[in-house]
C-alpha cells in the first residue's frame, strides 16, 4: 500500500511555500528541491490552485504562494487536492464464486479498506503545513548542532 507520489510532491511544495512565505517561489525552485521535473511540479501546483491551497502570479517576480495560512492547510487537504481515488483498491476483476474465499473476500476487503482510508484521512487531517515547517526547522537546528 502506498499513496501515489502526487501527495508527497504536493505536501513538499506546500511546505516550501510556507517556509518561504515572504516571497513567491517558481515551479523550478520547487522542482530543484524535489529533484524533479518542473512540468510535474506545475501540474501538482495547478491542482493545489484548483483546491484554493496555492495561487500564482505571472510576470516579473511572479511565482507561487500559499492561498491560505499554513496553519489552516492540513496534509489531508493536500492529499484530497491531488489524489483521484482510494489508496487501497479491490481486485481488478471479480474473484471466483466457486471458492469460499472468492465469494466473500471482496465484501470483507471493502469494509477493511474503507476503514483504513478513513483512519488515514483522519490522521492526515491532524497535521498542518505549519506543523511540518516547524518540524523541518527543528531538524535543521539538530543538524546544525551536530556539525
Amino acid at each position: 500500500m502506498s499513496i501515489s507520489s502526487r501527495s508527497a510532491v504536493a505536501i513538499h511544495a506546500l511546505t516550501m511555500l510556507a517556509r518561504w512565505e515572504e516571497r513567491t517561489l517558481t515551479s523550478g525552485e520547487i522542482a530543484d528541491s524535489l529533484e524533479s521535473n518542473p512540468v510535474l511540479v506545475r501540474r501538482i501546483l495547478g491542482s493545489l490552485r484548483d483546491a484554493d491551497l496555492a495561487h500564482s502570479t505571472e510576470g516579473r517576480g511572479g511565482g507561487w504562494r500559499l492561498a491560505r495560512p499554513p496553519r489552516s492547510i492540513t496534509l489531508y487537504d493536500a492529499y484530497a487536492a491531488v489524489e483521484t481515488g482510494p489508496v487501497l483498491a479491490g481486485h481488478p476483476h471479480p474473484p471466483s464464486r466457486e471458492c469460499e474465499v472468492g465469494r466473500n473476500i471482496q465484501a470483507l476487503l471493502e469494509d477493511e479498506f474503507r476503514e483504513a482510508q478513513r483512519a488515514m484521512e483522519e490522521r492526515l487531517g491532524r497535521t498542518t503545513i505549519a506543523d511540518l515547517v516547524n518540524r523541518v526547522l527543528e531538524k535543521e537546528r539538530e543538524l546544525n548542532l551536530q556539525r
